[in-house]
């Protein structure tokens, strides 16, 4: 029985995810996604008008469902800086394991992208804002009941965001959990 056409659109995304996760957006062809599908070679334009477009429905794609995975982490019972320290935590297991499903595509795609296609860069921007978003409430909840010290809840969510990009970078190029450990030693400091 053929899928309905939104259940193959989600289908695509998801075999892409694993491969572009793996390989990166450049290195991966439509012919790949879509032999690996198993869907006919001709029907990728009915479900997305360009490989942009594609690019930009898989990020978006990622960073709703990212959130949706750490919202509740971070908006847990426990005070500011314990849903912090767990977030981070979950970024280690989430980054450091052999799931490729899990990896950040930011880290894999940002560099990439950003220099090709306005639109996808857009919705990195967009992305990781919302993501910093989440992360500055945490710390303005830490604020809030002491366990957090900073006069900048959003200063401070992108520095530590940015930090955990580059220590996910630096864990790939190091095939190493140390960038982690580091980045890990850095935000207990930084939190207070």
């Amino acid at each position: 029985m053929k899928k309905p056409a939104n259940e193959m659109r989600e289908h695509i995304l998801t075999v892409a995810r694993a491969l572009m996760t793996h390989k990166g957006y450049t290195a991966v062809g439509l012919n790949e996604v879509l032999s690996t599908a198993g869907v006919p070679k001709g029907s990728f334009y009915y479900y997305f008008k360009s490989k942009e477009e594609f690019g930009q429905a898989l990020l978006d794609e990622y960073f709703d469902e990212y959130l949706a995975r750490i919202a509740p982490i971070l908006n847990q019972q426990a005070n500011g800086a314990e849903s912090l320290l767990g977030y981070f935590q979950y970024w280690i297991e989430t980054q450091h394991d052999d799931s490729l499903y899990n990896k950040c595509l930011v880290v894999k795609l940002g560099a990439e992208v950003c220099d090709l296609s306005e639109v996808m860069r857009q919705v990195l921007d967009k992305g990781t804002g919302r993501i910093v978003k989440l992360i500055a409430g945490s710390i303005e909840r830490g604020i809030s009941d002491g366990s957090v010290v900073t006069t900048d809840s959003v200063a401070l969510a992108e520095a530590l965001y940015q930090m955990w990009l580059g220590a996910s970078l630096m864990a790939k190029v190091n095939r190493s959990t140390r960038p982690f450990e580091s980045a890990l030693t850095m935000t207990k400091s930084l939190l207070g």
